[in-house]
């Protein structure tokens, strides 16, 4: 049984142009649910947001959203999932988010899901935490971040030490299948709230 139990998932509030997007969404949403790993993610019911929340209660998952109140109306609250928080501010949504949370994964989105994602892997490079951060590079995707990220390495701005924190896979079962290995391994249930 995996021991892996809540992941949080940053992603776009819209769908993107390519359909193997909303295909790995949907597939990430059908493996939580299958391994009981309960998601928590930003709340809204657009964009790959959506059609992850969608894909993992479609499949009897669980699934925790949490929003800030200023965005509840624009990014469409989801209506339909197991608990929902509405918070005051983008601080507090991320910070519960970590809470809740044993790992994060990225899919393609947009600035802010950059702007989540590298908040919470700077925090492991800063010995905050050690759960695992899931980069899913779905249809090469962040190909141009990881050559950006190899630029500001060989430029003497980013350790080597990087490279250790982040889970990269192309495929939604294997970075799931790495993260469980790096959680495992690190003994990060010991030390984390289980969702």
């Amino acid at each position: 049984m995996d021991s892996l139990k809540s992941v949080a998932v940053f992603c776009g509030s819209r769908i993107g142009n390519d359909s193997q997007y909303r295909s790995a969404a949907l597939e990430l949403g059908r493996l939580l649910s299958e391994r009981n790993i309960r998601l928590v993610y930003g709340g809204g019911s657009g964009g790959l947001m959506g059609v992850l929340a969608d894909a993992v209660l479609e499949h009897g998952g669980s699934v925790t959203g949490v929003i800030p109140n200023g965005l509840s109306e624009r990014e469409l609250t989801h209506c339909h999932l197991t608990e929902l928080f509405i918070v005051d501010s983008m601080h507090e949504r991320k910070a519960m988010m970590e809470q809740l949370s044993q790992g994060f994964i990225a899919l393609p989105g947009g600035i802010g899901t950059l702007e989540e994602f590298f908040e919470v892997i700077t925090w492991a490079q800063l010995k905050f935490h050690e759960k695992p951060c899931g980069l899913l590079n779905t249809a090469e995707y962040y190909d141009g971040l990881l050559s950006f990220l190899r630029e500001m390495e060989s430029q003497g701005f980013l350790s080597k030490s990087f490279w250790a924190k982040l889970v990269l896979d192309d495929q939604p079962g294997a970075l799931l299948n790495k993260m469980t290995d790096r959680f495992d391994n690190l003994g990060v249930s010991k030390n984390s709230k289980e969702g």
